[in-house]
């Protein structure tokens, strides 16, 4: 199995920490929030990663050299300009179209600023179970931004704010709100599907496939700890945890 890291962020509420660096090489208990990602990819047996570049990107490219690629094979997505999560995505596809024998081999996308102990074999497992087109690990928590989903797990719709009309994309009689968490386990037909270019969400593709009767699942991971690491406090709450042993190792 492949995955991919989006570490092309600007990290601009993580600022100062991110005036000099960029927001992966940003450190928790003396390791990066590349490191942490890639180290726990690896516990989980994959070892082919395409990692996305943008801020700071020579020294972040540097950094992989310098820790021999965290002893995985390591490729780079440079962008010149910020293609978001769908335009980053659809640059690096090559990365897992290149072994035609692999084709029916889902990946893994994980956003470099969240931290979790998400069971990544039980994600793959219940993708493949499902057939699923698209898993999104999501936890019911507060969030301005809500995915919508169906008694089935389906993906429905969204709201992108709490005053905002919800967008729907498959009409159901009950919607459950969740919070979409940065990890999502994906087939690679989804890449044929994404008509999408330049500068876009991969929010925005999902939408637009699920409405057309795709199965894009929700895959429920309350029970696992999980924090985004977007902002100075976030990171102070993390390295908590991490030193009283609450995040895996």
């Amino acid at each position: 199995m492949k995955a991919m890291v989006l570490a092309a962020g600007l990290g601009t509420r993580l600022r100062p920490l991110t005036n000099d660096r960029p927001k992966a090489l940003v450190e928790i208990a003396g390791r990066t929030l590349l490191e942490i990602t890639l180290v726990r990819l690896r516990t989980f047996g994959i070892r082919e990663v395409i990692v996305n570049v943008h801020h700071f990107a020579d020294m972040l490219v540097d950094y992989l050299k310098t820790n021999s690629n965290f002893e995985m094979r390591i490729e780079v997505s440079r962008e010149d300009v910020l293609l978001d999560t769908g335009g980053g995505l659809k640059k690096a596809a090559w990365f897992f179209l290149e072994d035609a024998t692999s084709a029916e081999e889902p990946f893994l996308l994980h956003n470099v600023d969240v931290i979790s102990t998400i069971d990544f074999a039980l994600m793959l497992q219940a993708h493949k179970a499902n057939q699923a087109l698209v898993t999104l690990a999501v936890q019911k928590r507060e969030s301005s931004r809500q995915l919508l989903f169906d008694e089935r797990l389906q993906l429905c719709g969204r709201r992108a704010g709490r005053d905002r009309e919800p967008e729907i994309v498959r009409p159901s009689p009950r919607l459950e709100p969740l919070a979409f968490s940065g990890v999502h386990v994906i087939s690679q037909r989804l890449l044929s599907m994404m008509s999408e270019e330049g500068i876009f969400s991969i929010v925005t593709s999902y939408l637009r496939i699920a409405g057309q009767g795709e199965k894009i699942l929700g895959f429920r991971t309350d029970q696992y700890y999980w924090r985004d690491l977007g902002r100075i406090q976030d990171l102070q709450q993390a390295e908590q945890d991490l030193s009283q042993r609450v995040v895996l190792q």
